[in-house]
């Protein structure tokens, strides 16, 4: 756990993938899930949220 912090905070690109990924997988399973609209409607922010933190985060040091 302290060195996915350490990693977070000296902006490494694992931990960072890491956490763009489990809010896609967040996102996704929010858009499949039919019982509240409110989460339906956040998913799409979530998802795109995740995606464009995936495309920063590759371009950070390993």
């Amino acid at each position: 756990m302290k060195r996915m912090i350490r990693g977070l905070l000296q902006f490494k690109r694992g931990p960072w993938e890491a956490v763009a990924s489990v809010l896609i997988a967040t996102g996704v399973v929010m858009l499949m899930q039919p019982a509240s609209l409110t989460v339906y409607s956040y998913s799409f922010s979530v998802t795109l949220t995740g995606t464009v933190m995936y495309l920063i985060c590759s371009h950070f040091r390993d």
